[in-house]
Parts: C-alpha cells; sequence; structure tokens
C-alpha cells in the first residue's frame, strides 16, 4: 500500500508557489520539497491542518492511498 501526497497538484489548482505556502504555515521550504515529493515518512496533523487551511481543501485533496 502506498500513501502518495498530492500537493503539487493542490499548489497548482491554487496557484500558488512552494516557497508561498512555506513562508504561510511556517515551514521550511527544505520540509515541504520532502511532502511533495513523497519521501516524508510522517506529517504532523498540526502541519496537514495548516496545508488545508492556507489550500483551503482537506486532507482528502492532499493524501490519496493507492494500491501497490
Amino acid at each position: 500500500m502506498s500513501i502518495v501526497v498530492n500537493l503539487d497538484v493542490m499548489l497548482a489548482k491554487r496557484k500558488m508557489s512552494s516557497q508561498e505556502l512555506a513562508e504561510k504555515i511556517g515551514i521550511t521550504q527544505a520540509n515541504l520539497s520532502i511532502l511533495k515529493t513523497n519521501k516524508g515518512k510522517a506529517i504532523r496533523f498540526s502541519t496537514l491542518d495548516s496545508i488545508c487551511k492556507a489550500l483551503n481543501c482537506t486532507p482528502g485533496d492532499i493524501l490519496e492511498y493507492r494500491e501497490d
């Protein structure tokens, strides 16, 4: 099983840069990049909440389950 992070899709839909999102939610560009490239092992609920607020979306818009 795989959890895929569709952060790039939501950023494109909202016409927002990664840098802008990182500044809005208070994390580094490097940590946001780890999330965007699906290299992260975990995400804090508080970070997910901040991303959803900044992008006006739900966790289901960002996280997707795919079977291997």
